[in-house]
């Protein structure tokens, strides 16, 4: 009885210890978090940065819409995303802000939205403020009517330029509700005008001729000696630079091909690629590649991945081949989940020596650190990379930057290229070490469909053209990932996916780069699992986000709640548009399937928007490979035999744009692979449109036969 007296006592003690405890943590977290809002409950971390801003703020979800239109209240929408420099400026000078906050919260209903998350919303109201102002960017900040109809917006707003400007609109309704829905239609009209595709089924495909005229127009802009555009900011721009090396090479215009070679060049030895740690930034300020937007994507990194490992095919330049092993590299150190996935970004701003939020600070050194760190290598060092008024960036901060082939500096110092790539290599190696000891960027952990697509096919082209398993193992890792974790029962796709938590439908670039990547996961594996998981999303693409009026396919699916419009993406931007990828991926299934509707839905597709090409070719270059395949020999590659693996691996590795790969070591399902084995050999078929010419048994030999 003692016992269980002095049991009950300690339990009882226990008890209220934990209970006090838990006390004290919550008046802890409410002293450290005076405000929390409903975005503590998003997994978005740049919704959750804004958790604990005195405003209101919600996600957007239908009964928040829905709530909206009861009360009669203005929506107030702020986009954003993790990595974006000027959204933390105004977050801190406006929405941390209790003055403005009471305004906010008693004249509007206020959401927050990931534009990496929701792109279907950031779509219309970007479209929306350059209708209204004639620019956009972010932070969007926009004012709409309870059901959703934008009537005013902005960017970045100073604290008392925004309240004034809320005030103002908030009165405004109050006092002249009809005249701001008058301008809110109109503005609604103009927004589903300006997405209107015409499904033109009279004109005639876009010519070879109509091509090289176009490319004329474009060549106008290029920058001949640092590459890229003639203008600043500078952007990768993968899919132009991608377009580019397929034309040269299957036209033969060493002109362009020099201006690839020349824009590849100066990209990787410029700043915005991070020759510490690998991986590209964003953007440089600059017209000489030099000074980054330090924020790194993913979706770059992933399609400059390709990029540059096609160009390693194409021209054997080491460069481009170092290029791919140091973005890989970044990518699975920095952006690497543990399942698999890839994480979204890492911010542009780090912490300083003084404890400071700087863009950049990360990622840039002072001619003293350079002094202590590298002794002896500091002359050749500097001279490498600039440590000079051109490598110069303000204050004492220099940011890294060649403008110099190996050979010409191994010269200067009358070593041999190996020997200067070796003392080179060991200087960042220990500026690496170093630079690991500064605070990080912050990361922007979410993981995204897209993007990952992007970034899978990236590996499957690296492993393609560079031959390295390691990269291979990354794919199939990745690739299983999605199929896991982003792949419903019902064969439709999650858009994103953090802490083994999805809640949003995808969009068609989910669908569209995913398609991509598992039809370019198949052509290097031959395992038909990747092949049918890819034509099973394509099937359900079509069912679901067909416009059968347009021949284009929305952007939404028809299982989503219904916004202002169903956009229609085309134009081909810093990602390509999710209607040129799958104009692409319908085009080359159509290679294996052409029983099915896929060639037709392809080519009408091209049609539709072709009459942009001569205008703007910059702003369809994802588009214009079609224009290639359609008016040059597009040839399909079978190989079947027990030797069809490594047969595929010798093919493959030749840059051949115009192609595709199947394989099988038997007769296959597919009708390139049936009644065309033998049991001795492995034989390989070069065929147009199915018809096959005799085949061969060397790889050699089948790429003569191209």
């Amino acid at each position: 009885m003692r016992k269980n007296a002095q049991l009950m006592k300690k339990t009882v003690f226990f008890i209220l210890f934990t209970i006090a405890a838990l006390s004290c943590k919550q008046k802890s977290d409410e002293v450290t978090h005076k405000h929390t809002n409903a975005l503590i409950h998003e997994t978005s971390p740049y919704l959750l940065q804004h958790a604990h801003n005195p405003v209101n703020w919600e996600a957007w979800y239908p009964d928040v819409l829905e709530r909206a239109q009861k009360e009669d209240k203005l929506l107030l929408i702020s986009i954003g995303y993790a990595a974006c420099h000027w959204c933390h400026v105004m977050e801190k000078e406006c929405f941390e802000d209790e003055q403005v906050a009471e305004i906010m919260n008693e004249h509007f209903i206020n959401i927050k939205i990931d534009r990496e998350e929701r792109p279907d919303v950031d779509q219309i109201y970007m479209d929306a403020i350059q209708m209204i102002s004639g620019q956009g960017g972010w932070p969007l900040n926009i004012v709409a009517l309870p059901d959703g109809r934008p009537f005013w917006g902005a960017t970045y707003v100073p604290k008392d330029n925004w309240i004034k400007s809320l005030e103002q609109l908030a009165e405004l309704y109050q006092k002249d509700k009809p005249r701001v829905t008058q301008y809110a239609s109109d503005l609604a009209n103009g927004l589903q005008a300006i997405n209107l595709v015409e499904n033109d089924r009279d004109s005639e495909l876009y010519s070879l001729e109509q091509l090289d005229a176009a490319m004329h127009n474009w060549t106008q802009y290029f920058d001949t000696f640092l590459g890229g555009h003639k203008r600043a900011p500078k952007f990768m721009m993968p899919n132009n630079w991608d377009f580019l090396l397929h034309y040269a090479t299957t036209t033969d215009k060493p002109d362009i091909m020099e201006f690839v070679d020349t824009t590849l060049t100066r990209m990787a030895y410029g700043g915005v690629y991070d020759h510490v740690g690998g991986g590209f930034s964003r953007y440089a300020v600059d017209v000489k590649w030099h000074v980054p937007h330090f924020e790194k994507m993913l979706y770059d990194n992933g399609q400059l991945t390709s990029l540059y490992a096609k160009a390693y095919a194409a021209t054997k330049n080491e460069l481009y081949k170092d290029v791919v092993a140091e973005t890989i590299a970044f990518v699975k150190e920095a952006l690497m989940d543990q399942s698999g996935g890839f994480y979204s970004s890492l911010d542009a701003d780090s912490l300083d020596e003084n404890g400071k939020l700087e863009e950049g600070a990360y990622y840039v050194w002072t001619k003293e650190e350079l002094t202590r760190l590298l002794g002896d290598d500091l002359e050749m060092f500097q001279t490498y990379f600039n440590i000079n008024s051109y490598g110069h960036w303000e204050e004492e901060n220099y940011v890294l930057i060649r403008d110099k082939p190996d050979e010409e500096i191994a010269e200067k110092f009358n070593i041999t290229v190996p020997e200067l790539k070796t003392k080179i290599n060991e200087c960042l190696t220990i500026l690496k070490k170093e630079r690991n000891k500064r605070p990080k960027p912050r990361l922007d952990d979410k993981i995204l469909t897209s993007w990952n697509g992007l970034m899978l096919k990236g590996l499957v082209d690296a492993y393609r053209y560079l031959d390295n398993e390691d990269y291979l193992d990354l794919a199939l890792k990745n690739a299983s990932f999605i199929e896991r974790e982003m792949i419903k029962t019902d064969g439709s796709l999650y858009r994103n996916h953090k802490e083994g938590k999805s809640n949003i439908n995808a969009f068609l670039d989910d669908y569209a780069t995913v398609i991509d990547a598992y039809f370019s996961l198949y052509e290097v594996t031959f395992d038909e699992k990747w092949l049918d998981l890819a034509k099973n999303l394509l099937d359900y693409s079509k069912k679901h986000f067909f416009d059968s009026a347009s021949g284009m396919f929305f952007y939404t699916s028809d299982k989503d709640q219904s916004l202002i419009r169903r956009t229609i993406e085309v134009d081909d931007n810093v990602i390509s548009s999710s209607n040129s990828i799958m104009a692409i991926n319908l085009y080359k299934f159509h290679k294996l399937y052409p029983n099915e509707a896929y060639g037709t839905m392809s080519t009408q597709m091209l049609k539709n928007v072709q009459k942009d090409f001569g205008r703007r070719a910059q702003g369809f270059a994802n588009w214009l490979h079609l224009v290639l395949f359609q008016n040059q020999n597009f040839y399909e590659i079978a190989i079947l035999g027990g030797n069809c693996q490594s047969m595929g691996q010798q093919i493959s590795k030749a840059y051949i744009p115009n192609s595709i790969l199947v394989g099988s070591q038997k007769d296959g399902n597919l009708e390139l692979l049936k009644n065309r084995g033998a049991s001795d050999k492995t034989l390989v078929y070069v065929c147009i449109e199915g018809a096959c010419k005799l085949p061969v048994t060397k790889a050699e030999e089948a790429l003569k036969q191209l």
